[in-house]
């Protein structure tokens, strides 16, 4: 059997065994031990808290310490411009790319912080209103 014929069998075989899987957390029947239960979500407010302040410290220090060089790197790119050294082109070139790039690392710690904290809130105002709608049902009176 040549090759092109085993790589033509194997891929119709590969092909015959396809089927769809979602990936999931397996359920836990015995309710101990590994996953947490029926596959609910769960927002651990503690981690999620220290995720969205260690993104705001570090979009505070990429403000401050992405630009520390700034100014003396511009300097350098003009004199060596004014000298006409073709590396001051390439330097004023490095310096723009890296503000660029420092502009769009910011502008990503923000929004993941803001986002982080808009989700612990909603998340709070849904429980407190789910809450409010089960004290105010007929349900309630059968749970306790």
């Amino acid at each position: 059997m040549s090759f092109d014929e085993e790589w033509s069998a194997a891929r119709a075989t590969a092909a015959a065994n396809v089927s769809m899987r979602l990936n999931h957390v397996p359920m836990d029947p015995g309710g101990g031990g590994g996953g947490g239960g029926g596959g609910d979500l769960e927002l651990n407010q503690d981690h999620i808290g220290a995720i969205g302040s260690e993104a705001f410290k570090l979009h505070s220090r990429l403000q401050t310490d992405g630009k520390h060089a700034a100014t003396a790197t511009t300097e350098a790119a003009g004199a060596l411009t004014k000298e006409n050294f073709a590396s001051g082109a390439a330097l004023a070139k490095v310096n723009s790319t890296w503000e660029s790039q420092v502009k769009t690392l910011v502008a990503a710690c923000a929004n993941i912080s803001n986002g982080l904290n808009y989700s612990l809130k909603s998340h709070a105002q849904d429980e407190q209103q789910l809450q409010a709608d089960f004290t105010a049902s007929a349900i309630d009176k059968y749970l306790k």
